[in-house]
């Protein structure tokens, strides 16, 4: 079985844990240069954009986590995870690390207090609608030919994208008990 790592620089790392290891799923916190190589796969969490990319840059993980997702491994970034995995932001930091073919505003539905839930659809994970968890979330702007819009809201556009090995979310999954997001990014993991 796969060992998952989660990006544990700062953000809501932990709550992908608990919710992976609820599914019982091998995970390991990423850190420094050497727990990369312990993992087939990774998540980039919420948090501050600008922070992590910073400590990436502080423990050398940028190239690192660069060449393993440019090399096909699984990634998927969740809020802030988002920001740091594309190709271009509209504000001048952070630095993105520009893999995936998204332009990304920060911030774009405002402040924290401008947070906010509600129900999308989402194909791929079923009919049943997931709730999702807006926190100071960016916004997609424009998505190039190659990445596939997972869900969308009709005032807001894509929420949720897929690259290749990429998958991306405005919104965090793992600050709720459905497991749908989670199982999709396993089966990334296996092949599908």
């Amino acid at each position: 079985m796969a060992v998952i790592g989660v990006l544990a620089l700062q953000g809501d790392f932990a709550e992908h844990i608990k919710l992976l290891e609820g599914i019982g799923v091998e995970t390991t916190e990423v850190r420094l240069i050497d727990d990369l190589r312990k993992i087939q796969a990774l998540i980039i969490p919420g948090g501050e954009s600008t922070t992590i990319v910073q400590l990436m840059d502080t423990f050398k993980l940028t190239e690192e986590i660069s060449g393993l997702v440019k090399d096909g491994m699984p990634t998927w970034g969740t809020c802030a995870g988002m920001i740091i995995l594309a190709k271009e932001i509209t504000e001048n930091r952070p630095k993105p690390l520009g893999l995936m073919d998204i332009r990304v505003r920060r911030n774009a539905y405002g402040s924290q207090v401008d947070s906010f839930e509600t129900d999308v659809s989402v194909p791929v994970l079923g009919e049943d609608p997931f709730h999702a968890v807006f926190i100071r979330a960016p916004a997609i702007e424009d998505i190039g030919p190659e990445v596939k819009s997972l869900a969308d809201l009709s005032e807001h556009g894509v929420i949720a994208a897929r690259q290749g090995n990429m998958l991306v979310t405005a919104f965090h999954p793992e600050l709720t008990q459905d497991q749908r997001f989670h199982s999709y990014f396993l089966s990334m993991i296996s092949g599908n």
